[in-house]
Order: C-alpha cells, then structure tokens, then sequence
C-alpha cells in the first residue's frame, strides 16, 4: 500500500495534493481539517481515514474519529490530532500508546514536519506538519511511504512550497 500523510490543511486543499497523492491507495489526514467540502474532496479522490482536530467544528468532528486504531499491511496505527512528541506525550496518548502498542503513530497539531524512530515504544512517529496556509510553518508538507508485508519503505517528505502570508 502506498500511504499519503497530510494535516493542519484549516480549510485549504492545495490543489497538487492531488497530483502527490494520486499513486496513494489511501490517505490519512491526522486533523484540523478544517471545513466539510476538504474532508468530502479528499473523500471523493482516496480512501480516507480521519481525525479531527482542535479548530474542527461540529460537523468535521461528527464525521470523523477524535482518534483511531487501525491495522495495515500487517502495522498497528494510532491516530490523534494533539500528542506532542517522542518523548514527551501528553497523558491521555501516553495511556493509549501503552494500552494498544501501536507500530506507526501519526499525530498533527504542532506544524512542526518531524519522523523519527521512538525506540522506547519501538514505534515509528510521523508528524507530516501542516498542508495549510494558516499557522506559523513556512513550507507546507506532506508525507507519503510503502507498507508492504509489514515493512515500511519509500518514506517522502514533500514540499508544496511556501506558506502564502494571509493579508
């Protein structure tokens, strides 16, 4: 399975999303979606497992999960909008991290792009940082990876490039 990670989009689908994501055989959006025509568009073009995040309204949150646990290609993957990082998770992922084991964890919030092995919980942490324009990154990213046969591949960041300066 090809695998595109995007988040923190508030409201804004930067149309080559679509041309990065077009070869993913799913997408996981891990929150602040933003709006319900994002969530539909991206719905309408991939296989979509989502979060909402801290600025999803009620129709956002209504359609999607506050987190979830979900296995493919032989990985167990947990998926919350706020977590903070390796090591430093807040109480309610510490809890959940260690009651499920997960091999993938993917979180948003911060708009901080950031992947790296959490060897103490021995799972592989993915922060893609943020496809939107709101927010204080200067690039926009996405992620993009292979599982095949419970073996992870192909790890890409992808840059859509500058944030545009809201006026």
């Amino acid at each position: 399975m090809k695998i595109g990670i995007i988040s923190d989009t508030h409201s804004h689908l930067d149309e080559n999303i679509f041309k990065y994501f077009s070869e993913c055989d799913e997408i996981w959006h891990a929150g602040d979606i933003g709006n319900m025509e994002l969530l539909e568009k991206l719905e309408s073009f991939k296989p979509l497992v989502a979060v909402w995040g801290n600025i999803d309204g009620h129709q956002v949150r209504a359609a999607t999960h506050e987190a979830v646990f979900f296995e493919r290609e032989g990985k167990k993957i947990y998926m919350i909008h706020i977590a903070g990082k390796p090591p430093g998770y807040n109480p309610q992922v510490r809890t959940l991290l260690n009651k499920y084991k997960p091999d993938i964890f993917v979180c948003g919030h911060s708009h901080m792009l950031k992947i790296q092995k959490d060897h103490a919980r021995n799972l592989l942490f993915i922060n893609p940082g943020a496809a939107g324009i709101h927010g204080f990154h200067q690039v926009k990213t996405l992620v993009r990876f292979d599982i095949n046969n419970a073996v992870i591949s192909n790890m890409e960041v992808i840059e859509l490039g500058k944030r545009a300066k809201l006026t």
